[in-house]
């Protein structure tokens, strides 16, 4: 597990902003995230602070947005929480299949 970068932070941020959830101002500051074997598109399990030892299940998907990689394929990304409501999963989806470069600071609606 890790720390999310900047970018990761700042589409959880774009995400959360768009879903109508209950979440703590401070989700990110002890926010940890572990890579998903996705062949590189950049999903992500989130584990915030007081989660990362509990066994957890999927429970909703509350939003997604749209951006663009540097190479000008869409991209997908879709926020889900657990079945207690708190951040599950980053799922991020590269239209073409390929590799994320780069997280866009432009979202777009999907």
């Amino acid at each position: 597990m890790r720390h999310a970068t900047d970018k990761e932070i700042a589409l959880l941020e774009e995400l959360i902003s768009k879903a109508n959830i209950d979440i703590s101002p401070d989700w990110k500051d002890n926010l940890l995230v572990s890579n998903l074997s996705d062949e590189g598109m950049g999903s992500l399990s989130l584990y915030p602070s007081g989660v990362a030892c509990k066994k957890r299940k999927f429970g909703s998907q509350v939003s997604d947005c749209l951006f663009k990689d540097i190479d000008g394929v869409a991209v997908i990304a879709s926020l889900y929480l657990d079945e207690e409501g708190d951040l599950y999963e980053l799922d991020i989806w590269k239209t073409d299949f390929g590799t994320l470069e780069e997280i866009s600071e432009d979202f777009q609606d999907v």
